[in-house]
């Protein structure tokens, strides 16, 4: 995902959001579908994916639809509302801008096969996704200027219950926040979030057996349409309440792709993570640590390497059956960078200006009922040692920000 610093200029694009949206293309794939899907519904257990980290859980009764020679489709879905309320608001285009506004966080809906060697998963609608630090962008925008109405589709092959292979748009294997609001703890991403690719185009393998897990994939890195990132995961159980997971990813070679959802130094990087899982009854503590490094490459224009430094805890306890909380706690400090007195130097910046750092803090209490579902949150970003132009507030010269929010909806 692009950094702070990318969000808080947001680049100018023609929209096609409107023209997706009424296409005969798109009004022909609806009716495929209605016409493919018409058969015959059922219900059937819950769907395997799109993940939930919860405490959010999705409907236990997911439709199931007799497709012919697909067999079994699997259809799941979210339609979620937010309102936002914010101090400090980055007057940075879209409706961020504003200091309250309410928007469609979730439009979604998902189809899938989890039978036989040959299956599929597309997911598609419209979407955002709010993250701290950063301006808003509404549902429209961010669905055409990052990974567009269909942002999750992927062929699996399944070899052997232990080994399979994907192929297609891919969920990142990095960090430990999926991309939409539903699947993770809080409303909001986080400021390591900031940090990561979310989604990528191209092949992965995955492995396990017993307490192992790993997986490896060559991809585009932040949706660049380059395959020239290699990822890979291995994970550990060293029981059912205890879990340890290595994360790697980087670029192997050089790439000049510069837009909203592929920032140039990001996607000339590597990245890497710790992550701990602890869960004890109704608590699950996730600490995970986080280092990220991009070096020089005058050709590209990156004239100075620079490094990110980050750590966080996410936390959900289930206070019972219908009512939870979740929590979030973070620093991430940035390194190098800084060009000094060299006039024809770019510095290399990926916060709030080189040497930057901040901390968060995120309290969401959440309320579920069957598919229905209520939540709020409460959120503080500081900015460390920051550079005029990049931080909060109409001038971009604020330190910090408080956000209130609500998400609320149904999980069909």
């Amino acid at each position: 995902m692009p950094g702070p610093a990318d969000f808080s200029a947001i680049r100018k694009s023609t929209p096609r959001h409107k023209r997706w949206l009424t296409s005969p293309s798109t009004l022909a794939l609806g009716v495929a579908c209605a016409t493919l899907f018409g058969a015959s519904a059922a219900y059937a257990d819950p769907v395997p994916a799109p993940s939930f980290a919860g405490p959010l859980v999705p409907n236990p009764d997911a439709i199931a639809l007799e497709a012919g020679p697909f067999g079994q489709v699997l259809v799941s879905g979210q339609v979620t509302g937010i309102g936002v309320a914010q101090t400090n608001a980055t007057h940075a285009g879209g409706i961020g801008n504003r200091d309250g506004f309410v928007d469609i966080s979730n439009a979604q809906v998902q189809f899938q096969t989890t039978r036989g060697p040959l299956q599929f998963y597309v997911q598609t609608g419209i979407y955002s996704i709010p993250s701290l630090g950063t301006s808003y962008l509404k549902a429209t925008e961010a669905t055409e200027q990052l990974f567009g109405p269909v942002p999750v589709a992927y062929a699996k092959a399944v070899i052997s219950p232990e080994l399979s292979v994907s192929a297609g748009l891919l969920p990142t294997m990095v960090g430990a926040e999926s991309t939409f609001t539903f699947q993770n703890v809080n409303i909001e991403r986080g400021l390591l979030w900031n940090q990561e690719p979310a989604i990528s185009r191209g092949v992965q393998v995955n492995y396990a057996k017993g307490a192992v897990s790993a997986a490896v994939s060559l991809n585009d890195g932040y949706f660049s349409g380059k395959l020239n990132w290699l990822s890979g995961t291995l994970s550990y159980a060293f029981d059912s309440s205890n879990s340890l997971s290595f994360v790697g990813a980087g670029a192997l070679s050089r790439n000049d792709k510069s837009s909203f959802a592929t920032p140039l130094a990001q996607n000339n990087s590597s990245i890497f993570n710790l992550i701990y899982t602890h869960t004890s009854g109704p608590l699950t503590l996730t600490p995970y640590l986080q280092y990220s490094h991009v070096g020089r490459d005058d050709q590209l224009g990156i004239n100075r390497s620079a490094d990110t430094y980050g750590g966080a805890l996410l936390v959900k306890y289930a206070i019972d059956k219908e009512w939870s909380l979740g929590a979030r706690a973070e620093y991430l400090k940035t390194s190098g960078g800084r060009c000094g007195s060299d006039a024809s130097c770019a510095p290399t910046n990926l916060l709030y200006g080189p040497g930057s750092s901040a901390w968060s803090l995120t309290l969401t209490p959440t309320y579920q009922k069957g598919i229905f579902f209520a939540r709020g949150e409460v959120s503080y970003t500081r900015i460390g040692n920051l550079e005029a132009g990049f931080g909060f507030g109409r001038d971009f010269d604020r330190r910090d920000q408080v956000r209130a929010l609500i998400e609320t909806g149904i999980l069909f």
